[in-house]
Parts: C-alpha cells; sequence; structure tokens
C-alpha cells in the first residue's frame, strides 16, 4: 500500500511540501512515513481526526539565530544557529547538535522528524528535536571552537533544560564541543543541572558506553535481525561509511562479534584492508591526528588500498553499514552491493538510503535495517544517561551495555512484530514507521489539540 492509496495522506504530504518549499530531505522523510500509515489509518481511522498527523509533521517550535564569534586572527566570523523542538507528547525534546556546514533548517527539521519516532521506539519517555549549526569545527583551533560553543550556547541556553529540551552530539559534536557547551550554560545559569545535555565527560555527569552507543547499537540490532534468518556476524565481510564516532564503534563491535570489517571512509575516500581494518591505527588518525583517513595506507601497509573516485559500495561485501550522513547510498550502490552478494544492510546514520536503494534492498530480499530504528543506541543511551544524573548516579560500563542490548533487541523485535501485525513481514521500515507512529500518536490524541 503506498501513499497514493489514501488520499488523506497524499493531501498531508503534498501541504507538507508547498509549506515547507525547497526542504528536500524533510519531504523525503515525511513521505517515507506517511507511505507506511495507509494500513494504519485503515485500521484505525481516529488517527486522521483533529488534524493529528498534519499536527505531527509541523514543529512544535523553530528557532534560528546569529552565532557571532572571533578566530584567532582577530576577524568577527557569523554562523546560523539552529534549534527545531519538533514533538514533546512523550516526553522533554530530545536529540543531537550537528555543525556541519551542510546545516541548514531543512535537515534540522528532517532530523528532528526522524528523532521523534526513533525516540518512541527506545520506550523512554524523550520527544524529539534536533538542532546545530553552519559552523565548521574542521581546521578550527580549541580556542576558536570554545569561543563559537560558548557564543552558539549564548542563545541556545533560554531554550533548553532537564525538562524542557535535552541536546546531545552529532555530526562535528563531540566531547569538546559538549564541555564547552556545558560549560557556558552553567555559566549563564548559576546551575550545574546535569541533565541538561548528554554526552558530556565521564568526569562531570557522563554515561559509560555514551560514546559506543550508536555503532554497539545498530551491531545488535544486525544481529538480531540476521538471527531471523538464521545467520550471525561470524566470518562475514562487512563495509562501514565514515570513520568518525558511530563508524569506529560499529567496527569495534562488529569485530568483537567475529565479523570482518574491510573497508571505511570519509569525504575525501575510503580505504580497504583485506586483513581486516585496524581500528587503533583509524583512532589514531581519526581521534588524535584529525587527519584524512587516506593516512591508514601509509601507516598500516601491507594489502590495503585507498581510492577517492569510487563508491566505498562497490567493495563486494556480505553486510554494509552506512555511517556517516543522508543519502549517501544511491540507487545504484544498492544494485552494486546486491550484485556483489550483500545479504544485510544497517543504517547507522540518519536516512543514509536514498528511497530509490531501499527499494531495491527490498525488492532483492535483502535485511534492511533503517535508521530510525537501528540508530537508536545512540538516543536510549542518552536518555540512561539523563536517568542517571537525575538519580545522582553513576553505572559501570556493563551494566550500560547490557541495558543498551537489551533496548535494541526490544526495538527489533517491536518493529518485527508490527510488520507482521499489518501484514507486511520482514519489512523493517514499515515496521519501524507504524511502531513509532502509534506511540507518538496516541501520546498526542489523549494530550488533546494542543
Amino acid at each position: 500500500m503506498s501513499i497514493n492509496d489514501n488520499e488523506t495522506l497524499e493531501l498531508i504530504l503534498n501541504q507538507v511540501k508547498k509549506r515547507n518549499y525547497n526542504e528536500t530531505e524533510f519531504h523525503q522523510a515525511v513521505h517515507e512515513v506517511l507511505g507506511s500509515l495507509g494500513r494504519v489509518i485503515a485500521k484505525n481511522p481516529h488517527y486522521a481526526d483533529n488534524g493529528l498527523i498534519q499536527r505531527l509533521c509541523e514543529p512544535e517550535r523553530q528557532i534560528i539565530f546569529r552565532v557571532p564569534w572571533v578566530d584567532d586572527a582577530g576577524n568577527v566570523q557569523i554562523n546560523r544557529g539552529f534549534r527545531v523542538q519538533f514533538n514533546s507528547a512523550l516526553g522533554p525534546y530530545k536529540g543531537g547538535l550537528r555543525f556541519h556546514p551542510s546545516v541548514n533548517v531543512g535537515i534540522i527539521k528532517f532530523l528532528g522528524f526522524e528523532q521523534t519516532f526513533k525516540n518512541a521506539l527506545t520506550g523512554m519517555p524523550i520527544g524529539g528535536g534536533k538542532g546545530g549549526s553552519d559552523f565548521n569545527p574542521r581546521g578550527r583551533s580549541d580556542g576558536e571552537v570554545m569561543r563559537f560553543c560558548q557564543s552558539f550556547m549564548s542563545e541556545l541556553h533560554r531554550h533548553i533544560g532537564e525538562y524542557t529540551d535535552v541536546p546531545a552530539g552529532d555530526i562535528g559534536v563531540g566531547g569538546r564541543e559538549i564541555g564547552y557547551m556545558f560549560g557556558q550554560y552553567k555559566r549563564l545559569t548559576n546551575r550545574y543541572e546535569a541533565g541538561v545535555i548528554t554526552g558530556k565527560g565521564l568526569l562531570y555527569g557522563g554515561s559509560r558506553a555514551r560514546t559506543e552507543a550508536t555503532g554497539y547499537g545498530a551491531v545488535y540490532f544486525v544481529e538480531r535481525m540476521l538471527a531471523t534468518k538464521k545467520h550471525s556476524l561470524e566470518g562475514k565481510r562487512v563495509i562501514v561509511s565514515g570513520s568518525g564516532n558511530v563508524a569506529i564503534y560499529t567496527i569495534q563491535k562488529m569485530q568483537a562479534l567475529g565479523a570482518k570489517v574491510i573497508a571505511c571512509s570519509d569525504s575525501n575516500g575510503f580505504i580497504v584492508d583485506d586483513d581486516g581494518i585496524d581500528l587503533d591505527i583509524v583512532k589514531e588518525i581519526k581521534e588524535k591526528r584529525r587527519e584524512r583517513i587516506s593516512q591508514y595506507v601509509k601507516l598500516k601497509g601491507g594489502n590495503t588500498y585507498y581510492k577517492e573516485v569510487e563508491s566505498i559500495w562497490s567493495v563486494p561485501c556480505d553486510i554494509a553499514m552506512p555511517s556517516a550522513t543522508q543519502n549517501e547510498l544511491t540507487g545504484k550502490d544498492a544494485e552494486m552491493l546486491i550484485k556483489n552478494g550483500v545479504i544485510a544492510v544497517g543504517e547507522g546514520a540518519n536516512m543514509p538510503s536514498t528511497p530509490e536503494a531501499v527499494a531495491n534492498f527490498q525488492k532483492a530480499g535483502v535485511l534492511f535495517a533503517p535508521g530510525k530504528a537501528a540508530n537508536a543506541g545512540g538516543v536510549a543511551t542518552s536518555a540512561l544517561e539523563m536517568q542517571q544524573n537525575a538519580s545522582r548516579d553513576s553505572w559501570t560500563f556493563e551494566e550500560t551495555e547490557k541495558r543498551l542490548a537489551e533496548i535494541m533487541c526490544t526495538i527489533h523485535d517491536l518493529c518485527a512484530e508490527t510488520a507482521d501485525e499489518y501484514g507486511i513481514p520482514g519489512d523493517y521500515v514499515a515496521g519501524a514507521n507504524i511502531a513509532g507512529f502509534v506511540r507518538v500518536a496516541s501520546a498526542m490524541d489523549a494530550l488533546g489539540i494542543i
């Protein structure tokens, strides 16, 4: 059943496109979710009442602000800051901050919309939001990053709080940036409100396993998904796009569970190591030196090579883990992966596969784990960090990882069971969309028209 089979949903999508002109990523995200809801509306017509779906597609609040800061040369720079507080029916807004030149309001809205359903799938009491800036931390000194973060938080602090909106990290926002922003929040409010932001350092209220959570969670989801077809990760050849936080810990957990990761990438190109990626070298390059992944070949040598022109998805593998950014895996890429024998795809990033790619995978019978389910481990562990902050507690790494694994298995099973319930077994995309929607919509219905 497509969106064209339901006049109400098609009308809503057209309204979204008209109202949010030229925000292509947001249109794509809304189309994907609405495309799964025909069966839900047929079974539960009341979800189409009182403008509920229209309200769900409209952010509760959109904040855009100027971020002036001074670079090391004494020049004043101006960036733009964003926070989209999308939906708080299930709890305070929760979602990361992205610092990257590509950031605009349409991208933040798509991420906030996706976050709403992702957060609902975790079963934790958190709503959906997202934010960021078109600031690029790459190549900037620590002093410049600090001054930018302080200016950014000087405005953002007016709109957040542990019971209102709890940001976290995302692309371009790691422990350094979180520390600077939390410090400025504390300075401006005169409150040590640890639960106001997650992804903090362990010394000041952070959670063990938060750094690893998104990558680990994606692997746990894929492992559970493979098990439904009596497959395991043992001996599987895996490629992981990206070489940031999500990719690094996807590689680490894949290797720990017996898979062989043979390729990873950055925005310039990708490396292939048929002996298996040496994660220590990747961490040295990306976390310490902050250099390009091409340096891997120089440091490792042996049976490795680097390519700039081709797509990483041209490398034959059993499992593909797109873990970099939105729409990085195209329909053509999917065709190459299918031709080369891929059996499973797990999205570690937000909406990294184009609609054509997703359709190709599903048509070919490839197990496909959508990002709003597979990469929910990061926000789930952020919610666990909030829980620890609220109780002034600190859990061990093992305890936190155990909770993470349980949550990811529960999300997988919820998506699978929902797909079965609505007559589309094995369709994790529809299962995730429907399960997330029902939870958010039920809460919105209970709270009245607000």
